[in-house]
């Protein structure tokens, strides 16, 4: 994953995703370079990379504000998929009351907001709805094991952390052995689960009794991981990473 403040190159064949920097590392989107200056580096960035290789770009929003990233999205979402892209609307506290949430507007789904609201029931319940829209779903801030179970239980085909940027060399093999132990564990909903089970439980998540094998990493860059098989129309998940840089929702 990419941003206007990291100026990653996105190695040869890798897909890749766009983010805007209105988070930043220090939660005040110090990094949001204006809303001109950023669509002008998502265009290069698109033109440089090709659309085709493209998961999805996130329009302007405002953290844990989903009225304020009602009104600085809507601008946006349709000139984002002028640029042949999904465009992807950030899902804020509150944005399950009545109109923030512009269905029909975006393709992807991508839950930010607060740890509490992003891993509760609310946002569960709307990524099942993404899901059940066609459209794709995408957690940021995932940098831990636990939390990537919960992503797959959600039902998102991505999530973004930090966790490679420090120490790749040593975090990447425990990064796959998470991946290659949750991959094989049964679903309590039939068939497989491939994540396990999450440790915070939400409304619609039955109780389980997975051995828990958690790490809480730290944070630093983002890295796009797939969390459950690609089965949508739009942004196949597929594991892109990037250096140090200015951005973890």
């Amino acid at each position: 994953m990419t941003t206007p403040a990291q100026g990653s190159r996105i190695p040869e064949g890798a897909l890749y995703a766009c983010d805007n920097s209105k988070f930043g590392s220090d939660g005040k989107g110090r990094y949001w370079p204006g809303a001109e200056a950023w669509f002008a580096w998502l265009s290069r960035t698109i033109d440089r990379y090709g659309p085709d290789r493209c998961l999805w770009a996130l329009a302007p929003d405002q953290p844990f504000d989903a009225a304020g990233t009602l009104t600085e999205s809507l601008p946006w979402l349709a000139r984002i998929r002028e640029l042949g892209v999904p465009a992807a609307f950030a899902a804020q506290d509150g944005c399950d009351q009545p109109g923030l949430l512009p269905w029909d507007s975006f393709d992807v789904l991508f839950l930010a907001g607060s740890t509490e609201w992003k891993l509760g029931p609310v946002a569960e319940r709307l990524a099942r709805e993404a899901k059940a829209r066609g459209k794709g779903v995408h957690m940021g801030r995932v940098n831990s094991r636990s939390r990537l179970g919960i992503a797959e239980w959600f039902g998102c085909d991505s999530a973004d952390g930090t966790y490679l940027a420090y120490g790749p060399n040593k975090n990447l093999p425990k990064l796959l052995k998470w991946l290659d132990e949750l991959d094989g564990n049964p679903s309590l909903l039939g068939g497989r689960h491939p994540f396990g089970a999450p440790d915070t439980v939400s409304s619609t998540s039955p109780p389980r009794e997975a051995p828990r094998r958690r790490t809480p990493p730290g944070q630093a860059t983002a890295t796009t991981a797939q969390v459950s098989p690609p089965a949508r129309s739009h942004a196949p998940a597929v594991a892109t990473t990037g250096r140090p840089g200015a951005r973890t929702r």
